[in-house]
C-alpha cells in the first residue's frame, strides 16, 4: 500500500490537526516530515524562533515515537525534498496545513500545481486561523480594514468544527533516513544567549499554558493583562506561531471556562478578541502582502525617518534611560519574549521619540522574539508608527513614565529588569532623573555612569514627532483635493 506524506509546518501537533485527520482517513501508511527550508518560504526564522524550533521538533518527534512512529527530518527546497521522499516510498498524495503568508502561500500553491501535473495530489487545509484569508469579507466583497466590525464578521463566519484527538497510534513505514536535528544547529553556541528562557515549547507545553492562563490570569484579563509586573497574559502566542495548538483550540476552551462559570463572560470575550486581533493581522498580511515592506496607508511611506545608529543601539540594549523601556528590551534579550503593554511602549520610544523607522525596529523583535510571526510583527508595528489598519489615531505617543507610573506603579517589573535602580524610591523609579542628587546617592545611582540618562528628552521628542505627523497628515489631505 502506497503511504502519504504528511508534511508539518507551522502545525507542529497531533491534537486539532485537520491535515493529520484527512491523512488517517485514507487508512494509508503515514510519512511524517519537516523540511527545514530557509530560502524557498518567505523570511528565515530569527534567532529566537530557531531555538523555539528546535525544542518544538524534538517534542513533536517524542510525541509519534509514543505512538510507534517518527519525525522525519529533511533541509533544502521543499518541492526538491518532497520529490525526493515521493521517489524513495512511492507516494501519491501529500497532506499540509497550508501557511497564508504572501510568500509561502504562492510556494504552496506552485507545488501544489507542479505535483499534481505529475499525478501526486496535494490536500491543503487551514490549521492555523479560525477562517481562512477571503473567507470574512466585507459586504461588498472588500477585505476590512476596521478591527471591530472584522472581529464580529470572523466570530460570524469561523466554523465551529470539533477538534480531532490525538491519534493512539501513528506507525511510520521503516527504513527511510531522516537529518539528525543537532546538525542543524538550530540551539545557540558560543555563546549560548538561551539560558534564560523560562519556556516549554511543544504540544505539552502548549496545552499546560492554556491551563495556568484558565486558572490564573484569564480571570482578571482585561486588567491583568496591562500590568508587567505580574503574569496577567496567556503567554501562548509562541505556541500558536508554530501550530501546537490551534486557536479553536483555545477560543473553546477560553468560552467553555465562561459557560461552567469559572471566569466571567467578559474577561472570557476580551481574550477572544485578541484572538481575533491575530487573525486580523493574518488576514491583512494575506490581502495585502506589501505591507511587510511599506506603509499600509501609503501616505506613510513620505515619513522623515532618522538615521540614529546610537540611538538604536540603545534602544537595542536596553539604555535609553527611560525605566519602562529598558525594563522591556532587557526581558525581550534574556526571556526571547516581551509583556504585551511594553512592547507598545518600547516601539512607540524607537518610531515616535527617535523618528527611527518602524522596520528597524520589526527586523529586531524578528530575531528576538519567540512568537516573531510575520503578520503580527508587521501589523503591530504599523500600529504604533501610526502607518497600519485601525491605527487611530495615528499621533498617539507613548509617554513611558506615564505609562510606568500607571502599569507598574510599585516598580515591581522595573526593579526586576533594571536592577541598577532597585534601590530607588517608587516616586523617583520611572523618571530617575527628577530624583533630588542625595536620593539618587542613598540609592547609588549614579547617572551617565550605573544608568543612563535619557537619551532624548520626552517633550521634545514628542513635538519633534508630531510635527512630523502633522506634515503627512496635511500632504495627505493636500493629495486628496487634487
Amino acid at each position: 500500500m502506497r503511504p502519504v506524506i504528511l508534511w508539518f509546518r507551522r502545525d507542529l501537533r497531533l491534537g486539532d490537526n485537520p491535515a493529520l485527520a484527512a491523512a488517517i482517513d485514507t487508512g494509508r501508511p503515514i510519512l511524517p516530515v519537516y523540511i527545514l527550508d530557509e530560502g524557498g518560504e518567505g523570511r528565515r526564522p530569527g534567532a529566537a524562533s530557531r531555538w523555539w524550533l528546535d525544542k518544538s521538533l524534538r517534542a513533536l518527534d517524542v510525541a509519534l515515537r509514543r505512538r510507534g512512529g517518527r519525525l522525519i527530518l529533511r533541509r533544502g527546497d521543499s518541492e526538491a525534498e518532497l520529490r525526493r521522499l515521493i521517489d524513495q516510498t512511492g507516494a501519491d498524495q501529500v497532506f499540509m496545513n497550508r501557511r497564508f503568508e504572501p510568500e509561502a502561500f504562492i510556494r504552496d500553491a506552485d507545488i501544489a500545481h507542479a505535483l499534481k501535473a505529475e499525478g501526486i495530489a496535494c490536500h491543503g487545509f487551514n490549521g492555523s486561523l479560525l477562517a481562512r484569508p477571503g473567507a470574512v469579507l466585507t459586504g461588498a466583497g472588500k477585505p476590512y480594514r476596521v478591527f471591530t466590525p472584522f472581529l464580529k464578521a470572523l466570530l460570524q463566519a469561523a466554523p465551529d468544527r470539533l477538534a480531532t484527538p490525538a491519534p493512539e497510534t501513528l506507525a511510520t513505514p521503516e527504513g527511510l533516513a531522516g537529518e539528525d536535528i543537532d546538525a542543524w544547529g538550530l540551539h545557540p553556541t558560543a555563546p549560548d544567549w538561551s539560558q534564560g528562557f523560562d519556556w516549554t515549547p511543544g504540544e505539552a507545553g502548549a496545552a499546560a499554558a492554556l491551563s495556568a492562563f484558565i486558572e490564573g490570569g484569564l480571570a482578571d484579563y482585561a486588567v491583568g493583562r496591562d500590568v508587567p509586573g505580574r503574569r496577567g497574559t496567556s503567554r501562548l502566542s509562541p505556541h500558536l506561531h508554530w501550530g501546537e495548538i490551534s486557536p479553536r483550540s483555545v477560543v473553546r476552551a477560553v468560552r467553555a471556562a465562561a459557560a461552567q462559570g469559572r471566569v466571567a463572560p467578559a474577561q472570557a470575550d476580551k481574550f477572544v478578541a485578541e484572538i481575533g486581533w491575530r487573525e486580523f493581522s493574518a488576514h491583512l498580511l494575506h490581502q495585502f502582502p506589501y505591507m511587510a515592506e511599506r506603509a499600509f496607508r501609503p501616505e506613510f511611506d513620505a515619513m522623515p525617518w532618522r538615521t540614529d545608529p546610537e540611538g538604536l543601539a540603545a534602544w537595542k540594549k536596553g539604555r535609553t534611560g527611560y525605566p519602562l523601556v529598558d525594563a522591556g528590551m532587557r526581558e525581550l534579550w534574556a526571556t526571547g519574549w516581551m509583556h504585551n503593554r511594553v512592547r507598545m511602549v518600547a516601539a512607540s520610544f524607537l518610531v515616535k521619540h527617535l523618528l527611527i523607522d518602524w522596520r528597524e525596529g520589526e527586523a529586531w523583535f524578528w530575531d528576538t522574539l519567540v512568537d516573531a510571526d510575520l503578520a503580527s510583527n508587521v501589523q503591530n508595528w504599523q500600529w504604533v508608527a501610526g502607518s497600519g489598519a485601525d491605527a487611530a489615531p495615528y499621533f498617539r505617543i507613548f509617554n513611558p513614565v506615564a505609562q510606568g507610573e500607571k502599569f507598574d506603579p510599585a516598580g515591581r517589573y522595573v526593579r526586576r529588569w533594571v536592577p541598577e535602580l532597585r534601590a530607588l524610591p517608587g516616586r523617583w523609579l520611572h523618571a530617575p532623573w527628577t530624583a533630588p542628587a542625595a536620593v539618587q546617592a542613598e540609592a547609588g545611582v549614579r547617572l551617565g555612569r550605573t544608568y543612563p540618562r535619557p537619551i532624548v528628552d520626552h517633550a521634545a521628542a514628542r513635538a519633534r514627532a508630531l510635527d512630523a505627523l502633522k506634515a503627512i497628515a496635511a500632504r495627505s489631505l493636500d493629495e486628496e483635493a487634487l
